[in-house]
């Protein structure tokens, strides 16, 4: 939710409202008209349908790796960047942007390669120097996590956002999208409708449930509502929202106009059995914007973000403290240790009076990182990142302690992580010592020639593909991760060259300290002829299209595209016996296409790959014309396989 929500919650919330128009655009005038607009949920569509050609334009390409990447699908973001460096007019700021695209996606020796090819081809170290150091320390952090526990609290979470929980009590305020209504208005940035206040019942183990849209007042505006923070009494909310009238920004785009709606700051105080409305003092729309408010513990102080003139960077940390007539003090800046040349937002105060807070303008993992620093108002320690799995390759903000004693903490983050439920998801987190032990040692090995393979990346997913760790195998082709008991994993192999390999893992029933064993056999994609099968690729009777399950399998063959840019492949699709010889012939071509189309749609460059449809002349087993054989007989020749080309 960088772009969308956390970047223009705090410094442009733009809302464009298009002032001149064109007659009768065409397909490249329409994308860009949708891409100017901040739509780019539509300008997606528009722009692949621009680059499936055998020379597709680098600003196409470019718009349509920014879309996916404003978007967070940072999957589909780096596809789209590994054809931009590859361009022969593509620019040396193109490898900064793949580089964070990178990061994001949690390849941090490949993000700083790319990093460092920019500052070699350009000679500015300093610019990439924070992103560096981050990628040297997510290297170490995510192979040594810290013993936090997050759980995804699916109660809540939809395929929409949801995000900054402030809990009070048994009952918590948060921010999501709600379901688009017929002929409500839509956020054309994601297409979806906007931000709202819901509230949630909290129980003690943290597990959110029954999510519903807070009453009015504090919901009575068009464009987007939230975050929101609350007194020690719950009778105070801090609220921001996006400024809903015309005072805002213009800016000229070529013959058009837009028009910036910033962010503001509302206080709703509980009197008298009815809620009164003011607006923050310090509100000013025309100049900047103000929000993500929080109290410190004695709620004398109040903390809030801003790009208002004095700052440090982007959006700063911002407080202002009550005065002996109960009046509000002027804004002070939180100072040059916690706020950074980059963005800070989402400011929390822990039960100790510890300072959480997120920051992409120091050395961490991608995107937004949660730190924590000690202090008060303009004094603060030096900010700590809280690590893996706290942090990851996405954005984790909102993170917030709600119970703090000698056994450890618990609380709740906010991440758009991989694993997660939708765009943005809300999170409970714990963190105590395990009570046993579970360690996995594995092995990356040549499948062709059972020789081990060194420096592979080896991630180990939960069973909601959420990054548990990540390391690479060392010389011998060894690695070791820790395991919790009651669980299912998948352990993945990537190396270039190879296609992957994954293995899964299950702890359920481990009731001591215990070792397991994993061995990855990753298939050669380097030797021209060689040919492998693609395992689980299913079809509908009958149908060419690709079903969701086939598109997870695909995906990987995605990667192995991505990472290997001198493959060339053909990607060949055989059935059974049954049916007419002419008829089989004819879908399995028409699958096989649409395999390649669906890659072509990630990224890969049609002229990269071909489509070939074999039909039953190529069963692997008896099953030919008239041959009684079992089901499990005919699957086996129903299936996908790849050939190496060229490499």
């Amino acid at each position: 939710m960088r772009p969308q929500y956390l970047y223009t919650m705090m410094m442009m919330l733009t809302l464009p409202c298009w002032l001149y128009g064109q007659e009768q655009p065409n397909l490249r005038q329409r994308a860009e008209e949708h891409y100017l607009k901040y739509e780019y949920s539509h300008a997606i569509a528009l722009y692949l349908n621009l680059v499936d050609g055998r020379k597709p334009r680098l600003r196409d390409l470019e718009r349509l790796a920014v879309c996916y990447k404003k978007l967070n699908d940072y999957e589909s973001a780096e596809n789209w960047y590994a054809r931009v460096v590859q361009h022969e007019d593509s620019d040396a700021e193109n490898l900064i942007r793949y580089g964070d695209v990178l990061k994001s996606n949690g390849k941090y020796d490949v993000a700083k390669k790319q990093l460092e090819a920019y500052a070699a081809e350009t000679g500015d170290w300093e610019s990439v120097a924070i992103q560096l150091a981050g990628c040297d320390s997510a290297v170490v952090w995510m192979a040594n996590p810290t013993p936090h526990k997050l759980r995804n609290e699916a109660n809540v979470n939809t395929a929409l956002s949801e995000f900054s929980i402030f809990p009070l009590g048994d009952k918590a305020y948060y921010v999501g999208e709600p379901d688009a209504l017929v002929g409500q208005r839509l956020y054309g940035w994601t297409g979806n409708a906007f931000l709202r206040v819901y509230t949630v019942d909290v129980a003690s183990d943290h597990t959110l449930s029954h999510p519903s849209i807070a009453e009015s007042p504090i919901n009575n505006e068009r464009f987007h509502i939230g975050p929101v923070a609350v007194d020690a009494g719950g009778n105070t909310l801090y609220v921001t929202r996006t400024y809903p009238g015309h005072d805002g920004e213009y800016v000229r785009e070529g013959k058009k106009k837009i028009i910036t709606n910033r962010l503001e700051l509302y206080i709703h105080t509980h009197q008298g059995g009815t809620w009164q409305v003011e607006p923050f003092a310090y509100n000013d729309v025309s100049m900047y914007s103000v929000g993500h408010a929080t109290l410190s513990s004695d709620g004398q102080t109040l903390y809030f973000v801003s790009d208002m003139p004095g700052g440090h960077g982007g959006t700063d940390i911002w407080y202002y403290v009550e005065e002996a007539d109960n009046r509000w003090g002027k804004p002070m800046n939180a100072g040059p240790i916690v706020n950074s040349p980059g963005d800070e937002l989402f400011p929390n105060i822990g039960p100790d009076g510890a300072l959480y807070y997120s920051s992409d303008g120091l050395a961490g993992m991608g995107g937004l990182d949660v730190f924590k620093s000690l202090g008060s108002e303009s004094t603060w320690s030096k900010p700590e990142n809280l690590r893996y799995p706290v942090n990851s390759a996405g954005d984790d903000f909102a993170y917030i302690v709600s119970t703090e004693n000698e056994g450890g903490l618990a609380g709740f983050l906010s991440s758009n992580r991989k694993g997660g439920v939708g765009n943005d998801d809300i999170y409970s987190f714990s963190y105590e010592k395990p009570r046993i032990v579970i360690v996995l040692n594995g092995t990356t090995s040549d499948k062709s020639t059972g020789e081990r393979i060194s420096s592979t990346s080896v991630t180990l997913y939960d069973g909601t593909r959420e990054i548990v760790a990540k390391k690479n195998s060392d010389k011998m082709g060894r690695f070791e991760f820790i395991l919790d008991s009651d669980m299912g994993y998948t352990v993945l192999g990537q190396q270039e060259g190879y296609h992957a390999d994954s293995a899964k893992i299950r702890t359920h029933g481990i009731t001591t300290s215990d070792t397991l064993e994993v061995a990855l056999l990753l298939e050669p994609v380097s030797k021209i002829g060689q040919t492998f099968e693609l395992e689980h690729i299913y079809y509908d009777f009958d149908k060419d299209n690709i079903r969701p399950d086939a598109a997870a399998i695909l995906d990987e063959l995605v990667r192995t595209m991505r990472d290997n840019p001198t493959l060339k492949i053909e990607l060949a699709s055989h059935t059974d016996s049954r049916g007419s010889d002419a008829y089989n012939m004819d879908l399995s071509q028409r699958r096989a296409q649409s395999a390649v189309n669906y890659l072509v749609s990630r990224g890969i460059s049609r002229e990269r790959m071909v489509a070939q449809g074999y039909g039953e002349t190529r069963l692997v087993n008896h099953c030919s014309n008239g041959v009684p054989c079992s089901r499990a007989a005919h699957q086996a020749n129903r299936r996908t396989e790849v050939t190496v080309l060229a490499y």
